[in-house]
């Protein structure tokens, strides 16, 4: 058979290469060629090569948009509950018929439930370096949360709605991700670099000595955002997240100002088109010391502006202040005359060690920069995925009470940003991540008018009663329900394509089953390189063939040829074949 490069083979490829360990000069991972034969995009390439650098378009409906990182949750840990909550699409827990979740992690002598946590108080104690993150995730079964060390058992906590009013009503009101996943499984600082730059370029720890790395290989968004001209600001409370890549404060330090300028931003209606807003990060005077030399405006007297000062939800802390500093934040934009073109999008950098029942898939390598490892410390790299966090996209256009199955993760912002204004890709990460286009509908404005959310909870009551100790969930003997014993039926998903069918105007028809037990939530797609022509959703599958026609995307007749037969399921690829259409 001759061989062909496609879109996989070259994302194997890519991730296959060897990398640099030493922050060298930004080398290409592919050839020319082989990215033009696959459809994948190179860093430095624009998103619409018909269009200027730096030209926005009109297809996404924003003037301006506002990222709004938090610190350090996974979904399960804050949405697990919303499926019970009021959108039962999200993919949280798992519930038995008295609606109690029943998601477990084993421990060495038996296994726990998912619990709720006691208080809004966080656990001090969670794991969630580099190597803890990939025991807990221990290669796509999700069965390493409990037992990490110390504080292990803490990371099977959860909150619900009745903790975070806020945040359960504005994920009802908009449009909530199901799949956005932080962008290694790491702490703080490399995903964070992912979100301004792409690439952690070497980076695996909150580590105060990254500090003093060169700068991204590749530069950062902002390098792309200064050269064509787009306003930015960095809106910070006691330190600028910017300041982990301090070559953007050092080269741009009109880009810094206040959380309190940002408030008086959103109500005169001056924003810039970007805006990254952070909370109080707490940070110790040794980070502090080292940022000392950068030009940040002052920030006294700031608390007399906020309705919380800090709190960024990272453990220790108390979960309600980061959620007071937040809704001042987000209903300060839904106030703003700005509001009727204003994009924001409110996520986390990392879980923090919480459970999350979700494996990360794979992820595109973004450069030939490798991590820096040290003896001990899990041998991976840059291509695949951390766990999920919450993330939710506002938007007058947002689509309402919704949520999106698209994989995203950090470097989805980038895209968003480089696709609105048609800038260079800092990377093969940012370069083929996923918009949030599909989280709006611009042909329909569903909130004219801002909705009026929950308020978030007084957070001092929980600040007097804090004491932050462990809290100790009972431990089950034995394995959990529905282990050991005889082993299930291994499940497939058995497709056979039919072809066109007479009789049902000349449409694509397949034939499903599952070999064992039910599916539910399928979709079936017809591909010819990037565009759907065919599409149906199915409900549930089972071992009984079902036939299914696919529905034209556009009037007509399909043209004969070849093209790509797709399954999905909750947004993720699970079969794909090519198939000819006569």
């Amino acid at each position: 058979m001759a061989s062909a490069f496609t879109r996989r083979s070259a994302l194997r490829a890519t991730a296959g290469l060897a990398a640099s360990a030493a922050l060298g000069p930004y080398r290409p991972l592919i050839s020319e060629a082989m990215a033009a034969a696959t459809g994948v995009r190179r860093p430095d390439s624009l998103p619409d090569p018909s269009r200027p650098a730096g030209e926005p378009t009109a297809a996404l409906p924003f003037d301006h948009i506002v990222v709004l990182m938090m610190e350090n949750h996974s979904f399960d840990n804050y949405f697990g509950m919303l499926p019970r909550r009021g959108q039962p699409l999200a993919d949280g827990f798992r519930f038995d018929l008295a609606g109690r979740p029943i998601n477990t992690n084993p421990v060495a002598n038996g296994y726990v439930y998912v619990y709720p946590a006691p208080s809004e108080c966080q656990p001090k104690d969670v794991p969630g370096d580099w190597n803890e993150a990939h025991k807990t995730i221990d290669a796509g079964r999700m069965d390493g949360f409990a037992d990490t060390g110390t504080g292990a058992l803490s990371t099977m906590a959860y909150w619900t709605q009745e903790d975070l009013p806020f945040y359960y009503s504005l994920a009802n009101a908009f449009t909530l991700a199901n799949r956005w996943f932080c962008s290694v499984p790491a702490p703080t600082f490399p995903n964070r670099r992912f979100l301004m730059a792409g690439t952690a370029y070497g980076n695996i720890a909150t580590d105060i000595g990254s500090l003093q790395d060169p700068p991204p290989p590749n530069g950062t968004l902002f390098d792309r955002l200064s050269q064509h001209g787009i306003s930015w600001r960095n809106y910070f409370t006691d330190l600028p997240a910017t300041g982990i890549i301090p070559s953007i404060p050092e080269k741009y330090p009109g880009g810094l100002a206040s959380v309190l300028q940002f408030l008086l931003d959103c109500r005169s209606g001056t924003l810039p088109a970007v805006s990254f807003v952070d909370p109080e990060f707490g940070a110790t005077d040794e980070l502090k010391a080292i940022l000392s030399t950068l030009k940040l405006p002052p920030v006294t007297g700031l608390g007399e502006g906020l309705a919380t000062q800090g709190g960024d939800e990272e453990n220790p802390q108390d979960i309600q202040y980061g959620e007071a500093f937040a809704a001042q934040m987000i209903n300060a934009v839904l106030q703003s005359p700005l509001w009727p073109r204003t994009l924001l999008v409110w996520l986390y950098d990392e879980h923090g060690g919480y459970y999350d029942h979700v494996p990360p898939p794979a992820a595109i390598k973004p450069d030939a920069v490798a991590p820096r490892l040290n003896a001990g410390d899990v041998v991976d790299g840059y291509d695949v995925y951390g766990p999920r966090v919450p993330a939710v996209v506002v938007s007058p256009y947002s689509r309402p009470h919704a949520v999106s199955n698209v994989v995203c993760d950090h470097t989805s912002v980038l895209a968003t940003i480089e696709a609105k204004w048609n800038l260079p890709a800092c990377t093969y990460r940012d370069a083929n991540a996923a918009t949030v286009a599909g989280f709006l509908d611009p042909s329909k404005l569903a909130f004219p008018e801002p909705p009026t959310l929950a308020a978030a909870a007084d957070p001092l009551p929980g600040a007097l009663r804090c004491s932050n100790a462990d809290p100790m969930p009972v431990i089950h003997p034995g394995k959990p329900p529905g282990t050991g014993g005889p082993a299930p039926a291994r499940q497939r998903l058995i497709v056979r394509w039919r072809g066109r069918r007479h009789g049902h105007g000349n449409a694509p028809v397949v034939a499903i089953r599952t070999s064992a037990g039910r599916l539910s939530g399928l979709t079936i797609e017809l591909r010819r390189g990037r565009h759907v022509v065919a599409r149906s959703h199915v409900a549930h599958v089972s071992t009984h063939t079902r036939t299914v026609v696919l529905a034209a995307s556009a009037r007509g007749r399909i043209p004969s040829g070849r093209y790509r037969l797709v399954v999905l399921r909750r947004g993720r690829i699970v079969l794909g074949r090519t198939v000819r259409l006569v």
